[in-house]
């Protein structure tokens, strides 16, 4: 009989340690799913306009109608869904202006990234049209990988598939494959 009792004894005591087992596991899947980090912003604004001044000088503006700031992210950004419209100065004050659907701006790169109907026109006439734009704030360099359409006041018009780059001003330019230009002729030239 005592043999009997230790049997039922260590019985319980096997299925009790099971049942805590799967309980456990049950409620840690649970605890798994809690300690899931959604993307939350740390804040939101409306009408925004932000401007960036060097040494008493204006720089650049940003304005966009809503902005969300998520900088309590492992790699922080603000997100601009209903796009933005920069500017940007020189040092000669002259003014050129970026406008996009949508745009990210990547905190710690310095890397803004614009998309659809990106529009950049500078201050003498160039006017650069992207899907996709980059801006790389810390070098001035702007570039795409994809479509582009380039022209200036003088009617000289450059298209191409693969990307292009080039600095703030648009005085140096790199167009990896351009698959359509037109340059004008003067009747004098000929």
């Amino acid at each position: 009989m005592k043999q009997h009792t230790k049997h039922i004894l260590q019985f319980i005591v096997t299925a009790f340690a099971v049942t805590l087992f799967f309980s456990c596991q049950d409620n840690y899947s649970e605890i798994q799913k809690l300690s899931y980090s959604k993307r939350f912003p740390v804040g939101e604004a409306e009408n925004m306009f932000l401007v960036y001044t060097d040494s008493g000088k204006v720089k650049s503006t940003l304005r966009s109608p809503y902005n969300k700031d998520f900088s309590n992210q492992q790699f922080p950004f603000m997100e601009f869904p209903n796009g933005i419209i920069l500017e940007f100065f020189d040092e000669q004050n002259n003014k050129s202006v970026v406008t996009s659907d949508y745009a990210i701006l990547y905190s710690d790169t310095r890397l803004v990234d614009l998309q659809g109907n990106v529009v950049l026109t500078t201050h003498d006439g160039n006017v650069l049209e992207a899907p996709q734009l980059y801006w790389d704030q810390d070098k001035e360099w702007i570039f795409t990988e994809g479509k582009f359409k380039w022209s200036n006041e003088y009617g000289v018009l450059l298209q191409g598939t693969n990307g292009i780059d080039f600095n703030r001003d648009l005085t140096i330019i790199d167009a990896h494959e351009i698959y359509d230009s037109t340059i004008p002729i003067d009747e004098k030239d000929k």
